[in-house]
């Protein structure tokens, strides 16, 4: 059994071949959920499994990884360097195997040996996951088959199972049981808690040879897979709907909004407009500007901060969140994912606050970033100022990051907005819009 209290997540490999001291480093895939950016994978070699480590990240840089998520068609993906990974992208959704390869080099431990590495990964619906196939010309790789209460586990040597193969899971806690194949090379995993596991299964090859130089008697070939468990989480979570509807509950908002009117004057693409602005009890937006280029951008923006603010009218049903992860440490918060809906969205909440929201929207994902709130009279918050960020869903590439700067005025009861500043950078340059609304008068609600 094992413990170490600052290992949340997955763990894949071996202990004590890095240094002749009791140190333990580890090469393991992690699927991440929606989040920053879209879908993720991360490949780690650490000591610590939340974060890698930078010092062996040019060691593990040539890693391959391929993604299956059609049975046979294994497509190799972008593997991108970062400080303290490799990370790849996935798509939104979708049920997927993630099969890689790296070869560590020769080192010596009583005896000079060839270390490789064929680690895995699986998400996504059982059925699914059942109809793909192993990577052919493997070496050595675990392959599960997965049902409503367990995992059958095969180790496999050139696609052909290995009878007797010894695998080692790990929980999350770092606890770990020792299983036994059959004749078949087959043995039966049952996780025994919710979580993230992983297994792994080790074969030493005698036969000597060279790499890099250097030569070697035998090769230690590690497979090991990853996965959580359950494969797709069924129904909500209450610890994380109650963090999320408390943190809705902090936001200010307009009950029972008559509408307003206001003078507005601005600048859009270097062309400056005046005019006036009204937004009615409904949310609709009207302007009456003297620069017809700047109505479009006046009433979206208008339109978007109305809609944040006004108040939810009737009974809503409750959301249904997961949290996504482990990680309760992150600066920005608890990553929580919405279950269901079109945008593949996630949240992270952090002192009762939601901090970032993600949307993946069409070919584009977008992030938006809180960075400084305020308290209204009531005591609620108000954004100050968030960036937007937008990434092209295919590649992962950075199209624009757009920074809002927001104020606001008490009118009678009510928080309205009184400034609006938008930088928008992007491969063409920064571009400056804004606005700024005075002479606020609430509207007078008709009667029913």
């Amino acid at each position: 059994m094992i413990h170490h209290r600052l290992l949340p997540v997955l763990i894949l490999g071996i202990t004590g071949l890095m240094s002749s001291r009791a140190e333990a480093h580890f090469l393991f895939i992690r699927i991440g959920g929606q989040a920053e950016a879209g879908r993720q994978v991360d490949v780690f070699f650490s000591e610590i499994a939340r974060a890698g480590d930078p010092r062996f990240v040019p060691r593990i840089a040539h890693t391959k990884l391929w993604m299956q998520t059609t049975p046979g068609k294994f497509q190799p993906l972008k593997v991108r360097r970062l400080p303290d990974r490799l990370r790849s992208r996935l798509p939104t959704g979708k049920t997927v195997a993630i099969s890689g390869e790296c070869t560590w080099g020769v080192l010596t431990r009583n005896v000079p040996f060839l270390l490789r590495y064929f680690p895995g990964a699986i998400f996504g619906d059982a059925k699914q996951l059942n109809s793909l196939r192993p990577r052919p010309k493997v070496p050595l790789q675990v392959v599960a088959t997965v049902h409503a209460d367990r995992v059958v586990l095969t180790a496999l040597v050139d696609g052909k199972p290995l009878p007797g193969a010894m695998f080692t899971t790990v929980d999350d806690d770092l606890v770990n049981e020792e299983l036994t194949a059959d004749k078949q090379g087959r043995a039966v995993f049952r996780p025994d808690a919710d979580g993230h596991y992983c297994v792994y299964t080790k074969r030493v090859i005698p036969g000597a040879g060279s790499y890099g130089g250097k030569n070697f008697t035998e090769t230690r070939d590690f497979a090991t897979l990853a996965f959580q468990w359950p494969l797709v989480p069924r129904g909500g979570d209450k610890q994380a709907i109650s963090l999320f509807q408390q943190a809705l509950s902090t936001r200010a908002t307009w009950k029972d909004f008559p509408g307003f009117t206001a003078a507005v004057i601005g600048t859009v693409d270097g062309r400056r407009f005046s005019g006036t602005a009204r937004v009615a009890a409904d949310g609709s937006i009207s302007s009456d500007l003297d620069e017809q280029h700047a109505v479009e951008w006046v009433e979206d923006q208008l339109g978007s901060m109305t809609m944040h603010r006004r108040a939810s009218s009737g009974s809503q049903p409750p959301p249904v969140l997961r949290f996504a992860d482990q990680n309760d440490k992150h600066p920005l918060g608890r990553l929580l994912t919405f279950l269901g809906g079109a945008m593949a969205s996630s949240y992270r909440v952090r002192d009762g606050q939601i901090t970032v929201v993600n949307r993946a929207i069409g070919p584009q994902h977008m992030t938006i970033t809180v960075l400084d709130n305020q308290k209204n009279t009531e005591g609620k918050f108000l954004p100050r100022s968030y960036t937007v960020q937008y990434w092209e869903a295919k590649t992962g590439q950075l199209l624009r990051t757009q920074s809002f700067q927001n104020r606001w005025t008490r009118v009678g009861g009510y928080d309205l907005p009184a400034r609006l500043t938008v930088s928008t950078a992007s491969a063409t340059g920064l571009n400056v819009r804004s606005l700024k609304l005075a002479g606020h008068k609430l509207l007078v609600k008709a009667a029913k």
